[in-house]
């Protein structure tokens, strides 16, 4: 009988072995290392959202090794995740494996992709996300927006849930009504708090309201085809970037920071600025 994997490509029967490496060393691991004899998915999790941080901060920065480097990183977290589903254990009535992991999404994506696999048409990328979304729904969904996680960070779900509905068809028509939106906002959070003294008039109201100030100018980033999350981040690390500028230039001048005027410093920042920092 032909082995399948032998007729393949070089680079896919390379991929494959690389694969079958990295699953043996994590039996290897898991049998023999105490810290990895330890684990379980809950001691995990929190390492898990911890280097999917350190991935999203490789991307910003465009470092295309350290990529390379987050991407095994997660990729083991996956794996690992895998084999301790596949151990049997007291009180424990459902296992899995990494080919059930595999098959599993394989499966998912061939029936939503019905375009590809299928007789669906989707003309362009909207048509896309409205198919997927009501195969969604035929899967037992009660709500479009029920695969966002609940504990997604506020700006990111502001962004997922939009889209989820635009998905379903709830969404402006013109860019033009999303910013009269947000001017909207604008003015009925200035309402709940006074500009000149600085205080809310009405605390609880005055949070509501720019809260959905937040709220729509991330419909309009979207409508402009700009990522809120990756904006306002790119925005910190230039922050960071100047504000450790400042910190730094301060010391060699002998002055201390804290000690400084607002308009010192600003010349520092200036400084930052003008060196593209």
């Amino acid at each position: 009988m032909e082995n399948k994997f032998e007729t393949l490509p070089e680079s896919r029967q390379g991929q494959l072995m690389a694969f079958d490496r990295l699953l043996t060393i994590m039996d290897d691991l898991r049998e023999k290392c105490p810290w990895d004899r330890k684990q379980t998915m809950e001691t995990l999790r929190h390492l898990t959202i911890e280097e999917t941080y350190e991935l999203s901060d490789a991307i910003l920065e465009n470092d295309l090794p350290e990529v390379k480097k987050e991407l095994g990183d997660l990729l083991l977290h996956m794996v690992f995740y895998a084999k301790i589903g596949s151990e049997p254990s007291e009180g424990k009535e459902y296992t899995f494996d990494i080919a059930d992991v595999l098959h599993g999404i394989c499966e998912k994506l061939i029936h939503r992709h019905p375009h590809i696999y299928g007789d669906v048409k989707a003309e362009d990328e909207q048509a896309v996300k409205q198919n997927w979304e009501r195969l969604k729904l035929k899967e037992g969904n009660r709500s479009v927006l029920s695969g966002v996680p609940a504990s997604l960070p506020a700006l990111v779900k502001a962004m997922r849930v939009q889209e989820k509905a635009r998905g379903a068809g709830f969404d402006w028509d013109e860019k033009a009504q999303v910013w009269h939106k947000v001017e909207e906002e604008l003015q009925e959070f200035k309402e709940h708090y006074d500009i000149d003294t600085g205080e809310a008039i009405d605390k609880q109201e005055a949070e509501a309201e720019f809260g959905d100030l937040l709220f729509s100018l991330v419909n309009y980033a979207r409508f402009v085809d700009i990522n809120p999350e990756t904006a306002l981040e790119r925005t910190n690390k230039k922050f960071i970037r100047r504000f450790q500028f400042m910190e730094e230039a301060s010391k060699a001048d002998d002055k201390v920071l804290h000690q400084m005027t607002l308009e010192e410093m600003d010349e520092y920042w200036n400084q930052a600025k003008a060196a593209g920092i």
